[in-house]
């Protein structure tokens, strides 16, 4: 039997539904997803199975113009994710059309990317448009870049996902499978979990603060009675930010642990004793230490 496998690379700009995507074709919740733009730091990859394919998504951060040093680690994770894959596929948002930061994302194709390399369009968010605005669209794209093939999908309701999947799994190089076939994510899975605290907390708190946090697995221990206890630390940047995060009377890290338990114990599939706290570290985003727990590259200068 002829097995095929390799890595497709997501990118795109925030937003554009990449973790989405990326959830849907494994079949699991690998990566976080939320409203809010620029939530997926490290390069997330999930394993999924088509037929004799074992296609590796590497679910990159959004590309957009990096001010801080987080985002320009954040930005080189992207465009290293998408050196190394096999195949890239740009998504973009149906409703949003060739936004001057998807020209920039082409623009960058062009230098970035190698020759041999197979890049793909996937409009994404269709049921927000009308065929004939779709059309017109998919033809500029085409003529901005050499796509390989174009796909229109929504990837929250699954249509043209199916499509998708099967041109990756056949387009792939042959080799043998990369991970064991029972294996959905490359994260070790205190990371996992330090990710899906993030996401509850970014969705549970207001505008500025989910930029300006982390969470670390500080410690994981297996139990006898199957169960696992999971102790976490979220660093924030300033005390005011320790008070939201705690809320009246430490009633919004309550509802946070309860959801984050929920979530991590249906994901390993047995009880989850979660503990959570909160440390003020002013300078952790100028920190190389929480950059490699995060999966980024610590790096100065521009990208």
């Amino acid at each position: 039997m002829t097995t095929r496998a390799g890595f497709v690379a997501l990118i795109g700009e925030p937003n554009a539904g990449k973790s989405t995507l990326t959830n849907r074709m494994v079949g699991a919740k690998v990566s976080i997803v939320t409203h809010k733009v620029q939530t997926t730091r490290a390069r997330i990859r999930g394993v999924a199975i088509e037929g004799d394919a074992q296609i590796v998504f590497v679910d990159t951060p959004g590309l957009f113009r990096p001010r801080r040093r987080l985002d320009r680690a954040m930005v080189a994770a992207a465009w290293g994710g998408a050196a190394d894959a096999d195949i890239v596929v740009l998504l973009i948002e149906a409703h949003r059309g060739l936004t001057e930061g998807t020209q920039a994302i082409i623009d960058a194709l062009k230098d970035r990317i190698s020759p041999n390399q197979t890049v793909a369009l996937a409009i994404n968010k269709i049921d927000r448009v009308k065929a004939e605005v779709l059309l017109a669209l998919s033809a500029k794209l085409n003529d901005a870049y050499p796509f390989a093939r174009s796909f229109m999908i929504s990837a929250e309701k699954g249509h043209g996902v199916d499509d998708l999947k099967r041109w990756l799994a056949e387009t792939l190089p042959e080799s043998p499978w990369l991970y064991p076939e029972d294996q959905i994510a490359d994260l070790p899975m205190r990371m996992i979990a330090a990710e899906m605290t993030r996401e509850k907390l970014t969705l549970r708190l207001h505008e500025e603060l989910p930029y300006q946090l982390t969470v670390e697995t500080e410690h994981w221990q297996e139990r006898k009675d199957g169960s696992v206890r999971i102790d976490q630390m979220i660093y924030v940047i300033r005390d005011g930010h320790k008070g939201i995060v705690l809320g009246n009377k430490g009633e919004t890290i309550k509802a946070i642990s309860q959801a984050a338990r929920a979530e991590i114990a249906e994901f390993l599939g047995r009880p989850v004793h979660l503990f959570l706290q909160v440390k003020v570290r002013e300078n952790w985003m100028e920190d190389a230490e929480r950059y490699s727990e995060m999966g980024l590259e610590f790096r100065d200068g521009n990208t």
